[in-house]
């Protein structure tokens, strides 16, 4: 099918909620999510308790984020230095993969937060390299909920179907990639529009993504903070004042400005990327996506049987799911490959603040995983 008039004519009110840039340049990224005003926080323990009781999904709860420590910060400094230009190649990777399938414009739909630096990224690519006209969205995926399909309908107000592209940081277990091949099938039945679901990243781990620049488990530096990486922008919420046919919803957190580092990093990959562009030194890296969902498979069935974890949304394999955890639940353990990795070094900070136990596992198949504990645990 060749237009969204279906979807765009369906739209509700999510288009009385302007888009709005974040930090971001105007033009760079159109944030498609609700503005909440006073949203009321709750402690990461008591959101961890609500949710392993199933009285509240995460998507209902946010935990007030508080600014990264100096030496946290250095350490971000630090990944930049040493990742900048390997997260650059595979965002140019990314970019001509993008522009090899899709044709005329190029909507790219990044979902919020760890594809929003990305896509900022690789739209400068698309233009500046590539020659292709691109627009960034980006939206909300929750798992168990799906996307923001309210952020669909505005995107195909004014824009064919076929241009679409989804944009992540990475896979951990691929829990999001199979969420939006689900909700937007679904979408795609319900509205009559054909929306290609497959999702793009820089390191697909878990072998669930449609393109990937990498399958390797390496620090992309914007996983190392939160809003100040990613527009000044919250992790998104479901419920909070947004009502059904309401984009989801999320805080701004204007009160970071000062220590904001998301246009400053997006600048400096694009910059690195750029020069590796006129230098003409970008190599494909073979992605084995048959070999990465294997490794995966098999490393979770390991984790769960020798710490006991019933549930596997418990364990969160890779650098970047282990972030998370550190960053935003309560963890249990924190494993790691090789303590001495410049590439976990960020972990083990993030470990000793929170007081989580570090053990090592050489036959680790990636750099780091987080165990989240569980309730009743010691």
């Amino acid at each position: 099918m060749s237009g969204g008039n279906s979807a765009a004519n369906s739209a509700s009110n999510a288009g009385a909620f302007m888009p709005f840039s974040g930090s971001y340049r105007q033009g760079d990224v159109q944030f498609l999510l609700r503005r909440l005003p006073g949203h009321a926080f709750v402690s990461v323990e008591e959101k961890e308790a609500l949710i392993q009781s199933g009285q509240r999904h995460y998507s209902e709860m946010l935990s007030a984020e508080r600014l990264p420590s100096a030496r946290h910060l250095a350490l971000f400094d630090e990944a930049c230095q040493a990742n900048r230009g390997r997260m650059a190649a595979d965002c140019l990777r990314l970019a001509h993969l993008v522009a090899a399938r899709r044709s005329g414009q190029i909507t790219l739909v990044s979902l919020a937060r760890a594809g929003t630096p990305v896509g900022v990224v690789v739209r400068h690519l698309l233009e500046r390299v590539l020659h292709r006209d691109a627009v960034h969205y980006s939206v909300s995926i929750v798992r168990d909920r799906g996307i923001d399909e309210a952020a669909l309908r505005t995107i195909l107000a004014g824009h064919v179907p076929a241009s679409i592209v989804f944009i992540d940081g990475w896979t951990g277990k691929g829990v999001i990639a199979r969420e939006l091949e689900r909700s937007v099938e679904r979408f795609n039945l319900q509205h009559r529009v054909r929306i290609d679901a497959g999702l793009f990243v820089l390191s697909d781990l878990a072998g669930a993504a449609a393109c990937a620049s990498s399958d390797a488990d390496y620090l992309i530096p914007s996983s190392i903070l939160n809003a100040t990486v990613s527009g000044l922008v919250s992790r998104t919420v479901v419920n909070g004042g947004t009502g059904q046919g309401d984009y989801h919803g999320c805080v701004y957190y204007k009160e970071f400005a000062a220590h904001d580092r998301s246009q400053a990093f997006a600048d400096d990959i694009v910059a690195a990327a750029l020069e590796i562009a006129e230098a003409g030194e970008l190599a494909p890296v073979p992605v084995d996506r048959a070999r990465a969902a294997a490794t995966s498979r098999a490393c979770l069935r390991d984790l769960a049987e020798r710490h006991g974890v019933a549930d596997v949304n418990l364990i969160k394999p890779g650098i970047g799911e282990a972030t998370r955890v550190l960053l935003r639940r309560v963890p249990r353990l924190l494993i790691l490959r090789d303590p001495d990795a410049a590439d976990v070094a960020h972990l083990k900070l993030l470990a000793q603040e929170k007081e989580v136990p570090v053990v090592v596992d050489r036959a680790l198949p990636y750099q780091g995983v987080s165990l989240i504990r569980r309730e009743g645990d010691a």
